[in-house]
């Protein structure tokens, strides 16, 4: 699940949250037992998008992201060629749920990232924010993309 692990993080997460969350294409937010944390994303949901990632950026905004959508659950395997900047890997099933993690994967690596299986979603955060969130395995996604009638955390 999702946890803060210090007070310094707490006001680090508070202020990149606003006084609610939207539900808008733009933007996921996860929570776990304690706490949430929001993100501002780009959406790659067709196969030029989805290959071109992240790659060739030398920055990225720290509570930004980009979020795959595969339109059904598959097996997710990604790689890091030609992406410059380390990234943390949320592997998202269809109910919004966050199955696996791999953090801060190497700029540059051509070492496969097996996400498993069922996987509909994947985020891609900056390297080292799901542990410094507390962003566990368990986690639930909000977004409008998440089947609204079988997420764990529906759009309200």
């Amino acid at each position: 699940m999702l946890r803060i692990l210090s007070t310094s993080a707490l006001l680090t997460l508070s202020m990149a949250l606003p006084a609610f969350a939207q539900c808008i294409d733009t933007r996921v937010t996860l929570r776990g037992d304690n706490s949430q944390a929001g993100f501002t994303v780009e959406i790659a949901d067709d196969d030029a998008e989805r290959a071109q990632g992240l790659m060739n950026r030398e920055s990225m905004p720290r509570f930004s992201g980009m979020l795959f959508d595969f339109d059904a659950p598959q097996r997710a395997v990604f790689w890091m060629e030609n992406t410059l900047i380390p990234l943390d890997m949320l592997f998202i099933d269809e109910q919004g749920t966050v199955q696996r993690i791999h953090e801060n994967a190497r700029p540059l690596d051509r070492t496969p990232i097996d996400g498993g299986e069922d996987i509909r979603f994947v985020l891609e955060i900056n390297g080292g924010m799901a542990s410094m969130l507390g962003i566990e395995e368990g986690a639930q996604m909000q977004h409008p993309r998440v089947p609204q009638d079988i997420a764990v955390w529906p759009c309200e």
